[in-house]
């Protein structure tokens, strides 16, 4: 297997995008496409930063060692810093860092990280931790969801449905659940992007 093949092996099983790729190693999509689609090599420079991304050798790369660096087989997702309304999790550009699931749970669905912002959840989640998250628009109840309200900012909140609507409910006995109607539900909307699954703390 030569260099582009490789390349786009381990693009495809980290599901990352050519334009993700290449924004992440600083160099131009056009390029990513070259490489995986003729006998152009990068510099060493950049050959450097893509082996340290997928966590392989330079020479496995190249070809001359067919062993990984690591037996890990686990899927890189990344985390975003913020999860707008309408915009899918595969075209969000702004990737704050990369978290590894491993391979059973990456073909289970589609995952993202999203780190937290504010107390509402602690004293489990504090900011800066990452939950991970996977991507679904409905929840049950006493599960966990990253929720988006009237088009703000993303917000993790525990659920609770209600043949009246729904209560947002945080952790932090400080802050009162926040209720909204089925037709608030409706209006808003209020939205379910995701089931939290895992918490990654940060100390």
């Amino acid at each position: 297997m030569n260099f582009s093949e490789r390349l786009k092996n381990l693009r495809k099983q980290n599901k990352i995008t050519q334009e993700k790729l290449a924004a992440i190693i600083g160099v131009e999509r056009s390029s990513i496409g070259k490489y995986e689609s003729s006998t152009t090599i990068p510099s060493n420079e950049t050959l450097i930063k893509i082996a340290q991304f997928f966590n392989v050798s330079t020479d496995y790369l190249l070809g001359n060692n067919i062993t990984r660096k690591t037996e890990n087989k686990g899927y890189k997702i990344p985390v975003f810093g913020n999860v707008a309304a309408g915009v899918p999790i595969s075209a969000i550009e702004d990737i704050i860092d990369f978290e590894e699931i491993d391979e059973e749970l990456a073909a289970t669905g589609e995952y993202f990280g999203l780190i937290i912002k504010g107390d509402s959840m602690e004293p489990r989640m504090t900011t800066g931790d990452v939950v991970i998250v996977k991507s679904q628009s409905t929840i049950e109840n006493g599960e966990t969801a990253i929720v988006l309200v009237n088009g703000d900012e993303a917000t993790c909140k525990k659920i609770k449905k209600t043949p009246e609507g729904v209560l947002l409910i945080s952790t932090n006995p400080n802050y009162e659940p926040l209720f909204y109607t089925n037709k608030q539900i409706e209006q808003l909307p209020v939205r379910i992007i995701g089931k939290v699954i895992e918490l990654r703390a940060k100390f």
